[in-house]
């Protein structure tokens, strides 16, 4: 069998015509197209009808992050327009102490148009509720990207979080190519966001209304969130001819104990919404792994690297892995597991956690194209090529799928 760092990017492409791709969303979350793939076989319905066809004794799994409006624009005197891109904190590196700062905090952003800010600080003035503030940013280091700019504000009424609430722009997708409009602050949430950290939404969640929960309920689905923010690098294109040449990016993950025990003790199928869902429950297999035999339950790493599910096999259950986590986090009296990720799923991996996965339609040659191939054991083609004949929305904004092995 072909090592998974040898695989040809090449052979997950095909033609994505710029008409297939959803600009918008519809005008109900609820009414997209839902393609349904069981076992090798192919269908249709509609979102809505999901419950409908979930297994009765399974869990949905979702990713509460929810987007934030990460954009912030900087004139200069000269005139020259700064974009400035927060991707994520850096001190404090906490989401949560970092939002909440009223008097500075740095981020590791993006520049655009960094040519034409070589230095100094750059300032906007804005009125919040009838009180002025004046956001000043500056660079910590070079001018090599990522940078990290240090935000300081001379009103300490306000978080930093209520400053990209009052002057950030959402960062919609750049294969929209539109700008950012009001509806997007609604639509390109899920309704059920609730920890801000992502810069962008994960969107198999999208299709989900308060409708959809109610059937869900009523059929005895069972629910259940834990956190992943979406990083920029979601959208990092594969340049390398092979897999092995592409560097994953690192996400963040938080899960609480409670969804940790609870999935340590059910044999439910466990459903993934998302793909950023798939890589977080997959990734704590691999941690548990990590624990598994390991007396010294206080300093080790629990940072899951790209090719480690590769390079670390073990046999061990779901069920085992999870109780592994909830000893560390009873030894170390936490509620919560915080880690990172840079787990890449790629066709050969051995999926130990997902019986399912609820996902939109991806980027050619992109590595979640890559992670759905591993999961249908190759019959991706059939399935995007029943996508592109029946007319099917592809990508954010587009259509969804119910991926099922049996």
């Amino acid at each position: 069998m072909k090592k998974p760092e040898d695989i040809r990017i090449e052979d997950f492409d095909y033609p994505l015509p710029d008409d297939r791709i959803a600009k918008f969303p519809l005008a109900e979350r609820d009414s997209s197209k839902l393609l349904l793939y069981r076992g090798g076989n192919i269908a249709e319905s509609v979102f809505r009808e999901l419950p409908n066809y979930l297994p009765h004794n399974s869990i949905l799994v979702f990713n509460n992050t929810k987007v934030i409006q990460a954009r912030l624009h900087f004139r200069k005197e000269s005139g020259a327009l700064i974009e400035i891109f927060c991707l994520e904190p850096y001190s404090p590196s906490d989401y949560l102490l970092s939002f909440q700062s009223t008097q500075l905090c740095s981020w590791v952003c993006l520049v655009g148009n960094s040519k034409k800010w070589k230095g100094g600080e750059l300032k906007r003035t804005i009125t919040i509720s009838g009180e002025t503030v004046t956001l000043t940013a500056s660079k910590e280091e070079s001018d090599e990207e990522p940078n990290h700019i240090l935000f300081t504000w001379d009103n300490s009424s306000f978080t930093f979080a209520s400053l990209l609430d009052a002057i950030g722009e959402l960062p919609i997708p750049p294969y929209l190519n539109r700008k950012a409009e009001d509806s997007d602050k609604v639509r390109y949430q899920t309704v059920y966001s609730k920890i801000e950290g992502s810069v962008a939404a994960p969107t198999a969640g999208l299709h989900f209304s308060k409708e959809v929960f109610v059937e869900l309920a009523k059929s005895n689905i069972d629910t259940a969130e834990l956190t992943l923010h979406v990083g920029a690098g979601t959208f990092k294109p594969v340049k390398s001819d092979t897999i092995g040449g592409h560097e994953m990016h690192t996400e963040f993950i938080s899960v609480s104990r409670d969804l940790i025990e609870n999935l340590a003790a059910t044999d439910k199928k466990i459903i993934a919404v998302g793909t950023t869902s798939v890589r977080t429950l997959e990734s704590l297999y691999h941690i548990g792994v990590t624990l598994d035999g390991n007396s010294d339950k206080t300093s080790v790493s629990l940072k899951v690297s790209q090719w480690q599910p590769y390079e670390k096999v073990s046999d061990i259950t779901r069920q085992q892995a999870f109780s592994n986590i909830v000893d560390y986090l009873k030894i170390n009296n936490l509620s919560h597991l915080v880690t990172s990720t840079q787990i890449i799923i790629v066709p050969g991996y051995k999926f130990r956690v997902v019986d399912g996965i609820i996902t939109n339609f991806h980027q050619p040659k992109s590595t979640l194209l890559l992670l759905i191939s591993a999961f249908v054991e190759g019959n991706w083609r059939s399935i995007y090529d029943y996508a592109l004949a029946g007319g099917f929305r592809f990508l954010s904004y587009g259509d969804s799928s119910l991926l099922l092995k049996e």
